[in-house]
């Protein structure tokens, strides 16, 4: 198993401290705040450790309330809320420095068959068909600006295949909207729980920069102030996150110095298995607003 991966699976994997009270770490790889996908993952580690096991997390809705620092544990406090018939609820608080930095409410849910409907999935190359990021980085990498390289030249654990990389590199306005498959860049284990809290943590990469692309810029430009606000997730089937997945996503609006995206995550073979939702912060900074 690569050594990003192998990290990943160590930072879901929560210590417990107390009844209903969790303590996660994050990477040390010189980040200034921490990843919000990583905040999102690790809520989502706490509140399904409190949840019997025939029941799967369905939705999740979370908020950032502030920035997350990297250098200190975060402790992840889970209040109960219901166990009914068919759903069990769940709300989970991320505090450092005795302040929350992020909320989250989750709805588990025991399997039902019924009422089956999905939107298509795009027409777009198949992740076989494209430079894998070996290739890319080969490619591309020599021409691109400083902190884009960085993070292409860093290993992650998830592995990313553009359908265009146009956004990179150039300064023309874009449809908003975008393509890229993703994956676990290593075998994962067969549990699915660890297969949605993946999934969760890669669902926050590449979203919010579809707002901007109307723009003709990126979260990478020196310009642009960007985070994440809130985020929102639903899953409809049973995925592995270690096999390709296509992300789907589109900008609806951007204004008030937000942007409104939301994403689409297929199968192979076509399957919807996921929907996200995010609004995030996109704001010109002082200098370039005057």
């Amino acid at each position: 198993m690569n050594t990003a991966i192998d990290n990943l699976l160590h930072i879901l994997d929560l210590e417990p401290l107390e009844h209903n009270l969790f303590r996660g770490r994050s990477p040390q790889v010189g980040w200034q705040r921490v990843f919000g996908g990583q905040v999102i993952g690790q809520a989502l580690v706490a509140a399904s450790r409190t949840v019997v096991e025939d029941r799967h997390v369905h939705s999740l809705h979370g908020y950032f309330l502030r920035p997350g620092d990297p250098s200190v544990p975060i402790i992840y406090e889970v209040d109960r809320i219901r166990d009914g018939g068919s759903f069990t609820t769940r709300r989970v608080v991320a505090i450092q420095h005795g302040h929350a930095i992020f909320s989250m409410s989750a709805s588990f849910q025991v399997r039902e068959e019924g009422l089956e409907y999905q939107a298509d999935m795009p027409d777009v190359p198949r992740p076989d068909d494209l430079p894998s990021e070996q290739e890319l980085k080969e490619k591309f990498l020599a021409f691109a600006p400083e902190n884009v390289k960085r993070y292409w030249e860093r290993e992650r654990p998830i592995e990313m295949r553009p359908v265009d990389m146009t956004h990179y590199f150039s300064k023309k306005p874009l449809p908003a909207q975008q393509y890229v498959w993703v994956r676990a860049s290593d075998p994962l284990p067969d549990d699915e729980r660890i297969h949605q809290c993946v999934l969760a943590y890669a669902s926050d990469m590449t979203l919010l920069d579809t707002s901007l692309f109307p723009h003709g810029t990126s979260v990478f430009s020196p310009k642009i102030q960007a985070a994440s606000l809130d985020h929102a997730m639903w899953f409809h089937h049973p995925f592995r996150a270690d096999e390709w997945l296509l992300y789907a996503t589109d900008s609806t609006s951007s204004s008030g110095s937000r942007g409104m995206n939301r994403g689409l995550l297929y199968t192979q073979e076509g399957k919807l298995i996921a929907s996200t939702a995010q609004e995030g912060l996109i704001r010109l900074r002082k200098k370039e607003a005057e």
